[in-house]
């Protein structure tokens, strides 16, 4: 999986979740929470997301580095090769 693929999972992902935010003018190196309408549980949805689709393990401290769409790509890269 390459890092254009994890970004379009996320994308699709944040579509789901956030349907009415648009993420056309999303920021690559701004928090997801800053950007879009999220709470705390929505971005714990992304994650849980992330992991059955990706099917990856994600350890709850790592969380936070799933913040924007840079460090959930640089995150997650490694883990699906």
């Amino acid at each position: 999986m390459t890092g254009a693929e994890i970004k379009a999972a996320v994308i699709e992902i944040l579509s789901e979740i956030s349907p009415d935010d648009d993420l056309s003018t999303l920021k690559d190196d701004v928090s997801f929470r800053e950007q879009l309408s999220m709470d705390s549980m929505d971005v714990l949805d992304v994650v849980l997301e992330l992991r059955k689709r990706l099917k990856v393990q994600i350890p709850e401290e790592d969380y936070p580095k799933l913040d924007t769409m840079n460090s959930t790509v640089e995150y997650l890269l490694p883990l699906v090769k």
